[in-house]
């Protein structure tokens, strides 16, 4: 949990009230509740994009409205902060993705829970339907499944030479199963060998890529999880020194040093969380409110990856990047 360190980075309103007023208040204002994965630091920007939502909506932390930050170091710990939030039974639990939300759910069913980025809100059987959640967990879903197929089309296309790619991925992130059920009929269909290999914590980083380098694989997915959000500077930079090209799920990861990624809009998604969180303060059931799901998608080559890794991108996937970095 790391929330000294994070209201120190992020600041805001919440951050400079004096702690006497804040108490005298707190009764009066609605509270939500944070659950989060990783360093704080790391998630500042979207953080901001749901404090954005939130002041478009006239909410205001220290006038209306306190964030609770939870902060885990591993997954291990999400239960107890989830409980935590339980106990001082704030008004919504915002926890993010799938890894988060199960968390909360198994900690409370009653307290409503908003997510932003959900992989498989339905396959992992959080939610009835999109259309009806039912239950007490509604959001935003950034749809894996679809997501990785399309990933992995991408990297063939970057190295159309490709016949074996290692897929990494975390057995405790809830919807990685199914993310690689997807993964597994999207490379039949390409005609490429898949080479798993399970990451748990970064302690496993350094064998992953021995493991992917004896494997001999002309290149790696890495299928998006917190952890590797997280570590994904440690990622880039060990797919740099073995010379393996890599796709990323997360457009930071390829800012960060990785060759590329697919990804929906997470800073969008953030702020549009927001939404649902309105509309259960302002007296909505979560059962009621339909899972929307991401609309924008986005491509970024990192082309001074390639060209320390000695890779050419063909021209007419760099025209269809939404994003080059040179």
């Amino acid at each position: 949990m790391r929330r000294r360190e994070f209201i120190l980075l992020l600041g805001g309103a919440a951050a400079t009230w004096p702690l006497a007023a804040r108490a005298q208040q707190a009764g009066s204002m609605r509270r939500i509740g944070f659950l989060g994965l990783g360093p704080a630091s790391l998630s500042a920007s979207r953080v901001e994009a749901l404090r954005s939502g939130l002041r478009d909506l006239g909410y205001v932390e220290g006038r209306n409205i306190v964030l609770e930050f939870r902060w885990a170091d591993s997954p291990a710990e999400l239960a107890g902060l989830a409980a935590d939030l339980v106990r001082m039974n704030v008004d919504v639990i915002f926890a993010q993705s799938s890894t988060m939300v199960e968390a909360a759910r198994q900690a409370t069913k009653t307290i409503p829970i908003v997510f932003a980025i959900h992989a498989d809100p339905v396959g992992l059987g959080h939610v009835a339907s999109l259309a009806r959640p039912g239950g007490n967990i509604t959001g935003l879903s950034i749809l894996l499944t679809d997501l990785v197929a399309k990933e992995l089309e991408i990297l063939k296309e970057a190295l159309p030479h490709a016949k074996r790619i290692s897929v990494l991925w975390n057995p405790t992130t809830p919807s990685h199963q199914l993310a690689l059920n997807a993964v597994e009929v999207a490379g039949r269909k390409l005609g490429v060998q898949l080479y798993k290999v399970p990451v748990r914590t970064v302690e496993d980083f350094d064998a992953a890529f021995l493991s992917m380098m004896q494997g001999r694989v002309d290149g790696f997915l890495v299928i998006g999880s917190p952890l590797f959000s997280a570590q994904r500077a440690t990622l880039a930079k060990l797919a740099l020194k073995q010379r393996l090209p890599g796709m990323f799920g997360l457009k930071e990861e390829a800012e960060a040093g990785g060759l590329m990624s697919y990804s929906a809009d997470t800073l969008d998604l953030f702020r549009r969380a927001a939404f649902y969180i309105d509309r259960i303060l302002k007296g909505e059931k979560p059962a009621d409110l339909p899972v929307e799901q991401a609309t924008q998608f986005y491509l970024v080559i990192n082309l001074k990856t390639a060209k320390a890794i000695d890779l050419t991108i063909p021209d007419k996937l760099l025209a269809r990047a939404d994003e080059v970095i040179e």
